[in-house]
């Protein structure tokens, strides 16, 4: 069975029987805990981790003894999906101990990285206006009381994006201008992350992205080598409302660092990852790229692959200096025992890649293999080096 939100949800989903959810989201846990209870649910399986609604659920599940599974994009992208016991990221309990990983990675052959479906940003992104939109003016409709958790009003979101149309591919050549040679000293890629993306929202302590700016402006300026610069790549779904390129340009002014970065919208990463001398982001799956080019790697928030032998974890000031490097075969161990527990093959905008995930993800669920061979830790192993404030 399936519980409808808004209009959207009922529009998109092909097979009949869904039952529409109304009420207002204060009674959204008396509602579903009652459905649970009276239904035998066992599993409950939901797109979009931390999600409000989402959160009620799994506190709901634990109550009621059934298992939680999260659904999101892939950490093995781009044709990889995940499929996880509770969360993500903070929540992960998706083990960190580099033997632990190494034990699962040996009892799981080698996975597939060869990308076997088409990931097509045109049809995602339609969709997704879509959606957004259809639940946006459904919601006046009494039998959908959706409360949204987008982070934009979603027209503001989507509109902001027609003059950003004019300006793309100017924006991409000087991207590949700065790549063919103009940033000549040695530099650090620090990846950009969408503000409404919920792992900056709920698996990191920044309320704004400018405040992780200022604090790596901060540390660049007083312990990085003179001669390094920093280049800044926007996340390429970024729409332009944050004007990140100004947040930059008045950071690297106040912290006396002028000529020494770099705002690009666009370019080639594994070039970019090529050249730099080492990665900076929160918790964006370019630090899984990163990693795999042995590129030395900071994270500022929580992250299913921040661990010791993979990340650096002595801090931001010495990671300038003396970043700790990359260990290639805990990375390769570390690959296996993510695609054979919390990773499924397949992608949710191609028809055959939607089809292989389908049938991979009900298998595991009925078979009670997610998560498995030994990669649920309990509790989640990340939650408790995280301040109780910063993930919500």
């Amino acid at each position: 069975m399936r519980v409808d939100f808004g209009l959207g949800d009922r529009l998109y989903w092909r097979r009949p029987g869904g039952i529409a959810y109304g009420g207002r989201f204060e009674d959204w846990e008396h509602f579903i805990e009652a459905l649970v209870r009276r239904e035998g649910v066992t599993d409950i399986l939901y797109y979009g981790d931390r999600q409000p609604y989402h959160v009620v659920a799994a506190r709901v599940a634990a109550r009621c003894r059934a298992k939680c599974h999260a659904v999101e994009n892939g950490y093995l992208r781009p044709d990889w999906l995940t499929l996880e016991r509770d969360g993500m990221g903070a929540f992960s309990h998706f083990p960190e101990d580099p033997d632990v990983i190494r034990a699962i990675a040996a009892k799981l052959p080698a996975p597939d990285l060869v990308t076997r479906y088409r990931h097509r940003f045109a049809v995602l992104a339609f969709h997704e206006v879509m959606l957004a939109l259809l639940n946006f003016f459904g919601a006046p409709l009494r039998r959908f009381r959706y409360r949204s958790s987008t982070y934009y009003n979603p027209l503001h979101e989507y509109l902001a994006w027609l003059p950003r149309l004019f300006h793309i591919r100017p924006l991409r050549r000087r991207a590949e201008a700065l790549l063919r040679g103009e940033i000549a000293a040695p530099y650090w890629l620090l990846a950009m992350q969408l503000q409404s993306d919920h792992q900056i929202r709920s698996n990191s302590r920044y309320g704004h992205l400018s405040e992780m700016l200022d604090e790596v402006f901060t540390s660049f300026a007083q312990h990085a080598p003179q001669v390094d610069r920093l280049v800044i790549k926007l996340h390429p779904h970024d729409n332009g409302i944050e004007r990140w390129d100004r947040v930059c340009a008045r950071l690297a002014e106040l912290h006396g660092l002028d000529g020494r970065v770099d705002v690009i919208d666009g370019g080639d990463l594994s070039i970019l990852l090529t050249r730099a001398r080492g990665v900076v982001l929160v918790n964006s799956t370019v630090g899984l790229h990163s990693l795999r080019a042995s590129k030395p790697t900071l994270v500022l928030g929580a992250a299913v692959y921040d661990m010791a032998g993979l990340t650096h974890q002595g801090g931001m000031d010495t990671f300038w200096t003396t970043p700790e490097p990359v260990d290639d075969e805990l990375m390769a161990a570390f690959v296996i025992a993510l695609a054979g527990t919390i990773q499924i093959k397949g992608d949710f905008y191609d028809p055959a890649g939607r089809r292989a995930a389908c049938e991979e993800i009900a298998a595991r669920v009925i078979e009670d293999r997610v998560n498995e061979p030994d990669a649920f830790v309990d509790p989640p192993p990340r939650l408790a080096g995280a301040a109780a404030s910063a993930f919500r």
